[in-house]
């Protein structure tokens, strides 16, 4: 059972905007959804990285800066963002799912595209 209502304009944006024509096929799916991100979210934004730890069940949150979208490759089972930590170098760059991230400093159309994937997944929705 879906842990959020049903949303009639964000139903029909996902179906119109992001999935249009993929005929239930997965991978079509998956980079529906994967342009439509890369497209609306507005790279770089700051934002925190919710991740659990290893050892425990705790959640750590560390802030980041979000840099785009992972490589396509990456993306065919689940979203991934590529981040840094603040005054990061180039090979400090992490591959981070994108349902484990929270804007801090992002524009309205980036806010709506993260939620967009939040309401995806928490209506039991899969590619």
């Amino acid at each position: 059972m879906p842990s959020v209502e049903r949303d009639e304009s964000r139903e029909h944006r996902i179906e119109t905007e992001i999935i249009v024509d993929t005929d239930d096929d997965k991978e079509e799916r998956a980079m529906g959804w994967y342009y439509y991100l890369d497209d609306t979210l507005n790279v770089p934004f700051m934002a925190k990285w919710k991740k659990k730890s290893r050892k425990s069940s705790t959640v750590e949150e560390k802030q980041v800066e979000v840099l785009g979208m992972a490589p396509e490759d990456e993306c065919l089972k689940d979203m991934y963002v590529e981040v840094v930590y603040p005054q990061g170098k180039d090979e400090d760059v992490f591959s981070a799912k994108l349902s484990d991230i929270e804007a801090i400093d992002a524009d309205a159309e980036t806010q709506e595209a993260l939620a967009d994937w939040q309401y995806w997944l928490a209506r039991g929705y899969k590619f």
